[in-house]
């Protein structure tokens, strides 16, 4: 039996034995990342590991900022931010904080880190690789190449996303995970999570390719709640990502049963009138479904009974402007979801359609298109498109208790982005700015709980050239048994 093939605990108990592993670690031993191959094969021997131990939670003072809290405190220019072994102790002006390590964020916008709210992380392997013809598209391509994916390809998929997050200022990424083949699929993506240090939702879902009248494996799905959310540190939190009403072995039983096990529900509904079902949503909403641990995916074909029953519940919906309208599905609406009084929060959904996850681009499609659609500059705000992407984000997935604002008494989720770059300089309005003129490339910092993970634009514990390196190795393999 390979190492991908055994349980959490057996894994991390035989890598206690190598000598091989930190407090939240991956192995670093000689080929365990590799997979091109299938995963009862011989491990290459030339491989090492893509992560680093994680940096320690410290005491930190950001001194200078003008900080963006996302709260009902507002902007303060020329501020300061105390973090304190992960949560923030205070924000204002003139702290003191004596022995806390000074960090210079003068010219810096500092605000929280970006909250995504549904992402297929696992098919960034698949990267920009949706083609041009039916054949080729999205859906074909991500069950073919799917279900043959290995344990350790999920692992890849899920860090690469990883990695592309922290460096792009998201902080919570939701990993809305469609290719549960195995346990070992399922845990190697959860491993990744967790050694990437990010602040995650791993939402369990179903094999690609599973027909739809058969159920997800419920055991395992129970079995995954106990072994990997039950007493960790809070950083990640479980989910089920749903098949809706068109899917008679998933609706309404896997519904039911997750909803006893106090799992939040993640669903694509109303997706596109080519795939017809406008009345899903007013479906879920009949049958007691709805509510704030429900989250609409989507939603495009909405109709007006279907938000206000939305708005009624507490439910809230994810959009991701990019790949809709990439894949031909059509226009968010997000102007009508806020206009019915309904959480919107935003995306990035998958890298094979989407190329990147950059959430200052999606933000900026956002506002691009919903005042384009309204014909009118001042439809949608950059302040408001920025709330979706920190604390409505936050709030969406039901942990802005403790992220998506600046405020004293939360973690440290906080990210800060450089003002005197060519591309965003000088200071105008800072919301603007975040929204119109930002991109990865001017974040400087990466906090999340308490963790620099970004320093000075460096990932500090992912090591990136290995992480593509790895991918690329791996991708060869995928799309070999494939024979795509």
């Amino acid at each position: 039996m390979t190492i991908f093939q055994s349980s959490r605990r057996d894994f991390l108990g035989r890598a206690g034995q190598l000598g091989a592993v930190t407090s939240l670690g991956f192995v670093a031993q000689a080929g365990l990342l590799s997979n091109a191959m299938a995963a009862d094969k011989p491990l290459r021997p030339d491989v090492r590991s893509v992560t680093g131990p994680l940096p320690r939670r410290g005491e930190y003072l950001i001194r200078g900022a003008y900080v963006l809290t996302m709260d009902k405190a507002g902007d303060m220019p020329d501020a300061d931010v105390h973090v304190k072994n992960g949560e923030i102790i205070a924000v204002g002006k003139g702290l003191r904080a004596p022995g806390a390590e000074t960090i210079d964020a003068r010219g810096m916008l500092v605000m929280p880190g970006m909250v995504e709210t549904h992402w297929h992380m696992w098919n960034t392997l698949l990267r920009s690789m949706s083609g041009d013809i039916q054949a080729k598209g999205y859906f074909p391509l991500s069950e073919a190449l799917g279900k043959v994916f290995t344990p350790g390809d999920m692992y890849l998929g899920a860090m690469l996303s990883s990695a592309e997050a922290i460096n792009s200022g998201i902080t919570t990424v939701h990993d809305w995970c469609h290719n549960t083949n195995s346990p070992a699929h399922v845990d190697q993506d959860i491993l990744a999570l967790q050694n990437s240090g990010i602040r995650a939702r791993f939402s369990y879902g179903y094999p690609q390719g599973l027909a739809r009248d058969k159920s997800v494996d419920l055991q395992d799905l129970s079995r995954v709640k106990q072994q990997w959310f039950t007493g960790n540190d809070g950083l990640l939190t479980m989910g089920y990502a749903a098949r809706g009403t068109r899917y008679p072995g998933a609706y309404p039983s896997e519904w039911e049963a997750v909803r006893r096990m106090g799992l939040p529900i993640s669903v694509h509904a109303n997706i596109t009138k080519k795939f017809g079902n406008e009345t899903e949503i007013e479906t879920f909403y009949k049958d007691g479904f709805l509510g704030p641990d429900v989250q609409v995916i989507h939603a495009l074909t909405a109709p007006p009974a279907a938000i206000e029953a939305m708005a009624k519940t507490g439910t809230s919906v994810s959009l991701s402007p990019y790949t809709e309208m990439r894949i031909g599905f059509g226009f968010p609406q997000t102007g009508a979801f806020l206009a019915g009084g309904v959480l919107v929060t935003l995306s990035v959904d998958t890298a094979a359609l989407s190329g990147n996850a950059d959430m200052f681009g999606v933000m900026k499609a956002t506002l691009n298109v919903e005042n384009g659609r309204a014909e009118s500059e001042f439809k949608l705000t950059a302040r408001k498109v920025l709330e979706m992407a920190t604390i409505d984000g936050a709030k969406g997935m039901g942990i802005a208790d403790k992220v998506g604002s600046i405020v004293a008494g939360k973690r440290a989720d906080i990210i800060m982005v450089r003002t005197g770059d060519i591309n965003i300089g000088p200071m105008t309005d800072a919301a603007h700015l975040l929204v119109e003129a930002a991109q990865p490339s001017n974040v400087d910092l990466v906090m999340v709980d308490g963790r620099i993970l970004k320093r000075k634009g460096k990932l500090t514990a992912i090591r990136p050239d290995q992480v593509v390196r790895e991918s690329a190795v791996a991708l060869a393999g995928v799309r070999k048994r494939a024979n795509w």
